[in-house]
């Protein structure tokens, strides 16, 4: 299906996470190449605050035909840099012989039922050297009625992020991010049982947890967190 109306509701209620954007964007950065594929890019949240006009070209791919809208309508209102655009659709409608140098599936894999099947096809995508980069929310026992109202399959281990990925590719960095918002998770999951947070928890998680996981993840290894992270290569010689 190369478009499709998105199910989740969070996009506006995380659209302010400024703090956790910063964080997971200074891991993403130093992998990007000249040429970026962000599949799933939504409001373009991350988009902003990743494309800052020094890549030749940002591409983003996205289901929702609305979203993609409001993506080449930020383009055009200079909210973001001119090397972007938006097309509508996913990895399987796309050309088969685009090339990227980079392609990124933040909080997006997890949405997608046949995940090893898309990883496949963001591995044929690559340039040679080029890397694919996954962040999502991690460990399948923090499951919660939020997770299913916004539309994901499943949570991830390393463990199990890494049997989604193909073994043609070699892994660069891999890593738990934001032990602290751990506990809110696991508090949602457990205690309060909400299909969604409220505005007052996220400022509550983005503006004191967060500052307080980039300074404890370090200090335990980021063996642990509410989000994982991984990146990997395909081999200069493919």
């Amino acid at each position: 299906m190369s478009a499709e109306k998105y199910v989740g509701s969070e996009l506006e209620l995380f659209a302010e996470a400024h703090r956790w954007k910063a964080y997971f964007s200074d891991r993403i950065r130093p992998h990007l190449g000249e040429n970026v594929l962000e599949v799933g890019a939504g409001l373009g949240g991350t988009t902003a605050i990743l494309s800052k006009g020094f890549q030749g070209r940002w591409s983003c791919l996205e289901p929702d035909a609305a979203l993609a809208n409001e993506i080449n309508a930020a383009v055009s209102a200079g909210k973001l840099p001119p090397s972007c655009s938006a097309a509508t659709g996913t990895l399987a409608t796309l050309s088969e012989s685009a090339r990227f140098d980079s392609i990124l599936y933040v909080d997006v894999l997890e949405h997608i039922e046949e995940d090893r099947g898309e990883a496949e096809r963001a591995a044929s995508r690559l340039s040679p050297g080029g890397r694919l980069i996954v962040l999502s929310p991690a460990y399948q026992w923090l499951y919660s009625p939020f997770d299913q109202a916004i539309g994901h399959f499943r949570r991830y281990s390393k463990r199990t992020l890494l049997k989604a990925i193909p073994t043609s590719l070699d892994l660069v960095e891999f890593s738990y991010l934001d032990s602290v918002g751990l506990i809110a998770s696991a508090g949602n999951r457990f205690v309060t049982k909400a299909s969604m947070p409220t505005p007052a928890q996220i400022r509550l998680w983005d503006r004191v947890m967060v500052p307080m996981s980039r300074i404890l993840d370090p200090l335990v290894g980021h063996s642990f967190g509410k989000s994982v992270f991984g990146v990997w290569q395909k081999p200069p010689s493919q």
